[in-house]
């Protein structure tokens, strides 16, 4: 008998670490283009939606049909959502960006009308008593308090943007998700797991992020620091004496 390959790789290992150094720029292409396709979709579906839950909130008989809407298009399965904008977009990454802004239309949409609507009315009314005009009113105390609420959908809506990215392999756009398919019909395990964990890492790492970014956007949600004595000096008691 002849003795089994000591290459991890000729052994097909769902663990081969010869695969993460004989494959680094194709995983640094995939990260590259996974991260891109992300961050323009869900940039492209903040864009799209915060005018959307300004109107719902302005114009309340349009909250039920832009909610109702965008609600639909969660709905509608991913192939479906992708083979439907085919024939206006064609095989390119513009397809996979646009479905994936479609998808976080409805999370972002609500959580910024739901955190528009949680802005306290005294808030409002002392802006209103400074001359604050109904814009500046928007930009300086509404939006800035509908942060966290916003924030949260912007988390949510990520996270499922990462997973989703890797539909696009079905159109030859979809970062980590072309290795994990293409690993898959050749079941080549260390491509399929390696390409499946840093799919998670990803999404790990960009809800940090945004965890970071919402801390720094509302430092007034931060616990206060309680004051300490000095060292080496006790505090003072009521007859003046050091307790």
């Amino acid at each position: 008998m002849t003795a089994p390959p000591d290459d991890c790789l000729a052994r097909n290992d769902w663990i081969c670490g010869d695969y993460l150094t004989t494959r680094r720029q194709i995983l640094l292409d995939a990260v590259g283009q996974h991260v891109r396709l992300t961050v323009v979709s869900v940039a492209l579906g903040l864009v799209i939606a915060l005018p959307l839950a300004l109107l719902a909130r302005r114009l309340r008989w349009t909250a039920g049909p832009v909610l109702g809407a965008t609600t639909v298009l969660y709905t509608i399965p991913s192939l479906a959502m992708f083979s439907l904008l085919l024939p206006v977009y064609g095989l390119s990454a513009t397809l996979v960006v646009v479905g994936l802004a479609l998808y976080s239309l409805t999370l972002l949409v609500r959580n910024i009308l739901a955190g528009l609507d949680g802005v306290p009315a005294e808030a409002k009314e002392a802006a209103r008593g400074m001359g604050y005009g109904p814009l500046r009113q928007l930009l300086t105390v509404e939006l800035p308090l509908a942060v966290p609420a916003a924030m949260a959908g912007l988390r949510i809506a990520t996270v499922s943007a990462v997973a989703l990215t890797t539909v696009g392999a079905i159109v030859g756009y979809g970062g980590l998700g072309n290795l994990i398919y293409a690993g898959m019909n050749s079941f080549f395990k260390a491509q399929v797991l390696t390409a499946s964990v840093l799919c998670v890492l990803l999404a790990v790492a960009f809800d940090v992020l945004l965890l970071g970014a919402e801390r720094l956007l509302t430092p007034w949600r931060r616990p206060a620091r309680s004051a300490r004595p000095a060292r080496g000096r006790r505090p003072l008691s009521a007859s003046g004496r050091r307790g």
